[in-house]
């Protein structure tokens, strides 16, 4: 069975309703550059960067040179940052519910009780 950048990145799609978390992906990235969503550089940037390397046609163990290899070190890099990238992106989705249900809660301040 040949394996290819293609079929690579449909498995990637298909994992645990990666294409619905897409938009929350780009969303969370605005949030973090702004200084909005709080979480450290290197959770983000390396999970992209191992999506970047699967969806360039340049690879260090080309397909072409070392099939199976090559086929090999793209499994190995998707099966490292997808769930990590999944994983930021539900922590960041928890985060942004807790913050629209605090802005939504009403607050009362100084309230006196009328019978």
């Amino acid at each position: 069975m040949k394996y290819s950048k293609l079929s690579l990145a449909k498995e990637a799609i298909n994992h645990k309703g990666f294409v619905k978390k897409i938009p929350d992906i780009f969303r969370m990235v605005r949030m973090w550059r702004k200084g909005e969503y709080p979480m450290r550089s290197i959770d983000i940037i390396l999970p992209l960067l191992g999506v970047l390397y699967i969806i360039s046609p340049i690879d260090l163990l080309p397909e072409v040179a070392v099939p199976i290899i090559g086929v090999m070190d793209d499994l190995a890099v998707l099966s490292l940052t997808i769930p990590k990238l999944i994983k930021e992106v539900d922590k960041f989705l928890l985060w942004e519910a807790e913050r629209q249900y605090s802005k939504d809660t009403t607050k009362v301040i100084n309230a006196e009780i009328v019978k």
